[in-house]
């Protein structure tokens, strides 16, 4: 019997339901060509959500993915994809599951402190944690919102985030606004559309920050760092962005793969967002 090793975020009935529902495999060229069919040109600074299982079975999986969206965006091109690690929080405020109280202290005594390097992400999807562990490739150092990126722009974007309002004017999503920049959803929805985030900084609505607590190294100690952020609040994201597609028209939507695929310009769908949310709010 021959072995293998496949990694599609969730094994191997997962990977089984994937070449069940593939007419044809994905491969990098073909995706390469669908990317570029749906408008990713050379030299777009682009971040990117994505689902390897949405996009059907790949030949090569996750790294076939990575060096298609490479070679749609060419050497002047960026990538930035999310590598968000919320599980470095407090015990406290789990709720998605919930852990026993008489745990807390051993959690907090044990959790490894942030590793721009090291530390995995967190519900990204198999393509941001393959892409985040790529040579080259950068990382910011909020130690639960942080973004992974290589090309040439990518220390402009990953640079400065702060700990306060890691999604806010100080994180790489206002620097993706100010240099132009693209969203592609690549098999996800709205929902995991993060540039919504740094609109809900910016509308006139935004809910009162809350304080959260992170582990990160201070010299050969670790220490519990604590921050202020707004309440990750997704629930109206679905209802804005179909607004957006909606009533902009600038979003383009397109097949890559078996996945459903949306790129949209940055600045045009903050600025929509932030009155929306102000509406919604």
């Amino acid at each position: 019997m021959a072995w293998r090793t496949v990694n599609w975020g969730g094994g191997e009935g997962v990977e089984a339901d994937v070449i069940a529902r593939t007419v044809v495999p994905a491969t990098t060229t073909s995706l390469h060509e669908d990317l570029r069919g749906l408008g990713l040109v050379e030299g777009a600074v682009v971040l990117v959500h994505s689902s390897l299982s949405s996009i059907g079975w790949t030949v090569g999986g996750a790294e076939a993915v990575i060096e298609a969206l490479r070679r749609a965006v060419g050497a002047a091109g960026t990538l930035m994809l999310p590598a968000h690690s919320a599980q470095l929080t407090d015990p406290s405020t789990w709720d998605n599951p919930p852990v026993p109280e008489a745990w807390w202290p051993t959690i907090r005594e044990a959790m490894p402190p942030y590793d721009p390097v090291r530390t995995p992400t967190a519900g990204m999807g198999v393509v941001a944690e393959t892409f985040r562990r790529l040579p080259g490739v950068g990382r910011s150092r909020h130690p639960t919102g942080s973004f992974a990126a290589s090309g040439p722009l990518s220390q402009r974007l990953l640079g400065g985030q702060t700990l306060d309002d890691g999604f806010g004017e100080n994180s790489p999503l206002a620097r993706l606004y100010d240099v132009g920049g693209w969203v592609l959803l690549l098999g996800v929805g709205h929902a995991s559309n993060t540039s919504l985030h740094l609109a809900e900084y910016r509308s006139a609505a935004r809910a009162a920050r809350r304080r959260v607590a992170s582990p990160m190294r201070s010299g050969r100690r670790v220490r519990w760092v604590t921050y202020w952020e707004l309440p990750q609040d997704t629930a109206d994201f679905p209802v804005i962005g179909a607004a957006f597609e909606a009533e902009t028209r600038v979003t383009r939507i397109s097949h890559v793969g078996a996945a459903e695929a949306r790129l949209m310009p940055v600045v045009d769908l903050v600025d929509f967002a932030s009155v929306a949310l102000s509406r919604l709010r």
